[in-house]
């Protein structure tokens, strides 16, 4: 039953997003196009922290590089293929995660979210500090690539209606492969690490490749929601590899519920949304610019009050009510 309603609600939300663009503006589109990247970018984030309990403080990096890596592979004046960028953007980020995992899986606890850090804060310096990645002014994307076979285009990313689609179609195939990923060997497996690893050892279990594997997977998957950026604003800057996104994208899934694929899907909406609502002039007036406040606050109450994360707000209140009924029934039980 809980299965069946949990595809019930992803169906409604795919099918949601595909009409969205039939009855939205140009801004409504544009948003909804951002936070469906940021939401390829939590589920990314939620393969590591949610099911396999490693909580990486360097996801941002590798976000970067996919983002940094569309710009520097794409031609000055002419629109690079899709079918060649992609993949190269990907396998950027995911040999980034491998050299970033291989070092600090063997650490653990807090020291893993250090390096984790460490490692985000070198990228991060690397692009900054050096001609390559064009300084703190960024790089721009001149020219949005296309998949054409020939001299015949199939799609061209600079439309937006096409990018959104395209944007839509890819966090669907991400939440399908990681849907598909946890209900396998493997997945099983990087949920027995979570619950215990030492016992996952006992029992004949080399934790290490399945934990670096998951690391590189997370980490090609968050190099896709780079390249997504990248081509979505054409233009690039050290803040995508800085610590703060690596932050925002932790909480978006703390939000929305650990362990849950809904959840990252739920928490990357929910807080873009809370974003735009505390930015909002027209609500807040002058308070607007202080905008970091009522988020930071409202986060720290959902927190408080939702143990479970916004999916977990329906059984939290099923619990509540069943609690009511039995404290119901046994006061009924006394009087009698």
């Amino acid at each position: 039953m809980k299965d069946r309603s949990r595809l019930a609600f992803v169906i409604a939300a795919f099918g949601l997003l595909a009409l969205y663009p039939f009855v939205a503006g140009q801004f409504g589109v544009d948003l909804v196009t951002k936070i469906m990247i940021y939401a390829v970018f939590a589920l990314s984030l939620e393969l590591l922290v949610g099911t396999t309990g490693l909580v990486c403080f360097g996801q941002a990096a590798l976000f970067g590089i996919g983002a940094y890596a569309v710009v520097l592979l794409s031609p000055e004046y002419d629109a690079a293929n899709i079918g060649w960028l992609l993949p190269a953007c990907v396998m950027a980020a995911a040999a980034y995660a491998a050299f970033m995992g291989a070092l600090s899986l063997r650490t653990r606890g807090v020291y893993f979210i250090m390096v984790t850090l460490a490692f985000a804060q070198m990228a991060y310096y690397v692009i900054h500090d050096t001609p390559l990645g064009g300084g703190t002014d960024g790089i721009y994307l001149n020219v949005k690539p296309v998949l054409a076979v020939g001299n015949h285009v199939l799609v061209d990313l600079g439309n937006p209606a096409v990018f959104y689609a395209f944007t839509l179609a890819t966090l669907a195939f991400v939440f399908g492969f990681l849907a598909l990923l946890l209900r396998s060997r493997f997945g099983r497996a990087l949920a027995g690490i979570k619950a215990n690893e030492q016992r996952m050892r006992a029992t004949g279990f080399s934790t290490y490749p399945y934990k670096l594997a998951a690391f590189v997977i997370s980490g090609g998957l968050a190099g896709l929601g780079g390249f997504l950026f990248a081509v979505k604003d054409g233009y690039v800057n050290p803040e995508l590899l800085g610590w703060h996104l690596s932050g925002a994208v932790l909480i978006m899934i703390i939000l929305g519920g650990l362990g849950h694929l809904r959840g990252a899907l739920v928490g990357a909406f929910a807080f873009a949304l809370l974003q735009e609502f505390f930015k909002s002039e027209a609500i807040w007036g002058a308070f607007a610019k202080h905008w970091s406040l009522g988020l930071g606050l409202t986060i720290i109450a959902s927190v408080a009050l939702l143990p479970r994360g916004l999916v977990g707000v329906p059984a939290q209140w099923r619990s509540r009510l069943a609690g009511r009924a039995v404290r119901g029934a046994g006061t009924g039980g006394a009087d009698d």
